[in-house]
């Protein structure tokens, strides 16, 4: 009996009391560390361009520093008009990369799911695969556009096949890491290969869907690069070529300092939208 006056203290409200409270905004505490993380990538770049052209002795007529950049995109009397074709140009750039990624991501997760199910696809998928990775693009580019034209499917075609195989070797990793036992239950229920692909295997190769995404946001703009390159005269793939030629060296430098800026942001985006997506359907959500 406890004394009187004592309050009485259940087992279960002092557990309550006594477990660890949760974290107020772990969210934001994530999204600050890919921002943190994004900030000091910006700024080693920024160092390490710096450094290298002063360890290089680089001429200052070809090689332009990040002030001389600064100068052309927002101090110089042209600095607008300057700043409009550039944006104009990475417009281009970031629709071409848009679709080389849409194509190359779709192509993965089908051809990924058919692999999944079948042996036989996968004896059959994974060698054109590789083959289309280890033919430098190109050698390819001139049979592509043969075959496609220089439009949209060119580039889609292109871009795609950048996007296409770390993708689907990265989201076939992610269908096959699904645990034996879920699968077992699904198939003593009456589950197919289809309905296991669909209940377990997709949830649990989330994480790898998003670490392609990551690894092919990157490469889906460069893959429109050489697209724009090779076959469709715009953006800033040709951009960077017309102004070599005509020695327009910090124009050069501004396109290519805009096309990575874009790339750092896309990349960190989808870092974000994976830090959000998991947290609510993650494999560890359901545990939560």
């Amino acid at each position: 009996m406890s004394a009187p006056g004592t309050p009485l203290v259940t087992p279960s409200a002092a557990t309550t009391a006594d477990a660890p409270r949760p974290s107020a905004h772990p969210a934001l505490r994530r999204v600050g560390r890919v921002l943190l993380d994004a900030t000091a990538t910006t700024v080693l770049v920024l160092v390490a361009w710096t450094a290298l052209l002063a360890a290089l002795d680089v001429s200052p007529y070809v090689g332009k520093g990040p002030a001389q950049v600064w100068e052309f995109l927002v101090t110089d009397a042209d600095a607008g008009e300057n700043r409009t074709e550039v944006l104009d140009l990475l417009g281009v750039t970031l629709t071409d990369a848009a679709i080389g990624f849409v194509t190359g991501m779709t192509a993965a997760v089908l051809l990924a799911a058919a692999i999944v199910l079948s042996r036989t696809a996968e004896g059959a998928i994974m060698p054109v695969a590789m083959l289309f990775r280890s033919v430098p693009l190109i050698a390819l580019a001139p049979v592509i556009v043969l075959l496609v034209g220089r439009g949209v499917a060119s580039v889609a075609v292109m871009s795609g096949i950048v996007v296409l195989f770390p993708a689907l070797v990265t989201i076939v990793l992610g269908l096959r890491s699904a645990s034996p036992q879920m699968r077992d239950v699904v198939t003593v229920l009456g589950g197919g290969p289809r309905t296991v692909l669909r209940l377990v295997q997709l949830p649990a190769a989330l994480p790898s869907v998003f670490a392609a995404v990551r690894i092919s946001v990157p490469g889906a703009i460069t893959g429109a690069l050489i697209a724009e390159w090779l076959a469709t005269g715009g953006g800033i793939g040709y951009g960077v070529v017309s102004a070599v030629g005509r020695a327009q060296n910090t124009k050069v430098w501004a396109l290519v300092v805009v096309v990575t800026l874009a790339s750092l942001v896309l990349y960190t985006l989808a870092q974000l939208l994976e830090q959000w997506v998991l947290a609510r359907f993650g494999p560890a959500a359901g545990r939560a």
